[in-house]
């Protein structure tokens, strides 16, 4: 069956998503601040909107995938945004990846509005998201999930539904991104210590790849290095952001985490050197007295 469905934010994951909910047969209304964004969707079959209030004004579901708690405020609640325009009943879903005590507050402003909510962050990456096959972290009410079932369905390959109240699929994610963030930064000392003793890069590389000390992000970041390629698909300031939450959710219960602090501190000098759009996995970039492969 044929949903209005609107996604807000066409970023590398929101891009992706909304044309995997077309491909599904469903109409998608997108909003993006950049209008170039939007149009260039509509071009291909979906519809813009001038705000995200028009949007809500079209759609019984909202997915919006922005990139933290304060955008994903704008959206519901500041000028033109889509919560007083949505229709009691109608669902937001949200991607980004926040605090989850944020994330279960507003769950309760949705309800107050007679919107339901579905905490859902996302991981897989791009091109996961393009096909379908990304990874959804939720939580949410009954009567939500009977709404937008289908459509988290036609967006992910596994949906995990973690609880029927808001702030799960949030802690998920917040653990998540520690890993995702101390791997990476392993990744790179890992990598820009083989560089400074000589060793071939490309070598290391299929060696690490099939051998115990290999990650997923060893093996997806640690390409973009040897391609000499920092073309942001997950920036460093996303995991200054991410890791910065994760350590704000520990100390909150003064739980001690001494890997994502120094995880943490290397994204903040990699930003701070200037790399802070460039993709995360020049966070390599602030080791001294190596040689990094060059784009062909």
């Amino acid at each position: 069956m044929t949903s209005n469905v609107g996604v807000i934010g066409l970023g590398a994951m929101g891009s992706g998503m909304a044309r995997s909910l077309r491909r599904h047969g469903n109409q998608v209304h997108v909003f993006d601040v950049r209008g170039e964004a939007a149009q260039a969707f509509a071009a291909d079959g979906g519809v813009a909107c001038a705000s995200p209030a028009e949007l809500a004004a079209q759609c019984s579901v909202i997915v919006s995938v922005v990139v933290n708690a304060a955008q994903t405020e704008s959206v519901l609640f500041g000028a033109g945004g889509c919560a007083a325009a949505m229709k009691r009943g109608s669902v937001f879903v949200m991607c980004s990846t926040v605090d989850p005590n944020w994330s279960i507050a507003l769950e309760a402003r949705l309800a107050a509005l007679g919107i339901f909510y579905i905490d859902a962050p996302i991981s897989g990456g791009a091109a996961k998201a393009a096909s379908g096959e990304m990874t959804m972290m939720t939580a949410g009410k009954p009567e939500a999930y009977a709404v937008v079932g289908p459509l988290l369905d036609a967006m992910a390959a596994k949906v995990y539904r973690l609880g029927d109240r808001a702030g799960a699929g949030s802690k998920v994610k917040i653990i998540n991104q520690l890993l995702a963030g101390v791997h990476i930064a392993a990744a790179a000392e890992a990598m820009a210590l083989g560089l400074r003793e000589g060793v071939d890069p490309k070598a290391l590389y299929e060696v690490i790849t099939h051998s115990a000390g290999n990650s997923w992000m060893f093996e997806n970041r640690m390409a973009h290095v040897l391609s000499g390629d920092y073309t942001p698909l997950s920036a460093v300031d996303i995991f200054v952001k991410d890791l910065g939450l994760v350590l704000d959710v520990a100390r909150a219960s003064k739980f001690p985490l001494p890997l994502s602090s120094t995880a943490h501190q290397m994204f903040m000098q990699a930003s701070t050197a200037g790399f802070a759009r460039e993709d995360d996995s020049a966070v390599i970039k602030i080791f001294p007295g190596i040689e990094l492969p060059k784009k062909p």
